[in-house]
């Protein structure tokens, strides 16, 4: 997961919405072997992203992928970026797309905004065993955000207690966070732990 974060990263401009990364995502997850994508209007409405033909058009601007014009169920469209076209088996890739629907440890309500969303989803791909890790730079850009909103992001994400605390350690830019102690492990888990630089601290309400 954290491969396809980075490769669409680099490959979405930086104007790209946290809802049109969240919809890219999925594309590049369930696209069959010849790059194209089908995704019915039911689950588009689960992902709250059913009739946000602005989102279709902030991809078809980036040169992502080309929608077909038809109205019919399902929606389909076939991805331009060949950097995605399937290297997995595609039971694998359907694995992934249904964990980052509810990235546990970090499984949100769709009702929250795509941003705090988007964001979870990235945190839940960067931990294991209730913490994680990650560069900021390399986390507001999967995030499709400046680092400045990312930490109002990761307070809100303290907020709404879904992280216990974050810290961002400025000598080696890296931003560490606690998970509440009823997460599960993550089904993405890095494949080493988090490292113990020094206590977490609470995060105060900005």
């Amino acid at each position: 997961m954290r491969e396809m974060l980075t490769r669409l990263s680099t490959a979405l401009p930086g104007f790209a919405s946290p809802a049109a990364r969240l919809l890219a995502l999925q594309c590049a997850l369930r696209i069959d072997r010849h790059g194209q994508i089908r995704l019915p209007h039911g689950f588009l409405r689960g992902m709250r992203l059913h009739g946000r033909t602005e989102l279709w058009l902030e991809l078809e601007h980036a040169g992502w992928l080309h929608r077909s014009r038809s109205g019919r169920s399902p929606v389909q469209a076939q991805v331009l970026d060949t950097v995605v076209l399937p290297q997995i088996p595609r039971t694998a890739r359907i694995r992934a797309a249904q964990w980052a629907l509810r990235p546990t440890p970090l499984a949100v309500s769709s009702a929250l905004p795509s941003a705090l969303r988007l964001t979870a989803l990235v945190l839940a791909a960067h931990s294991s065993a209730g913490a994680g890790e990650g560069e900021l730079d390399v986390l507001a850009r999967q995030c499709g955000q400046p680092p400045q909103q990312l930490e109002d992001l990761l307070d809100q994400l303290v907020r709404a207690r879904l992280v216990t605390a974050w810290r961002h350690h400025h000598d080696s830019d890296e931003v560490r966070w606690e998970l509440p102690a009823h997460s599960p492990p993550s089904a993405q888990a890095p494949e080493r732990p988090a490292r113990r630089g020094g206590a977490v601290a609470p995060v105060c309400d900005r």
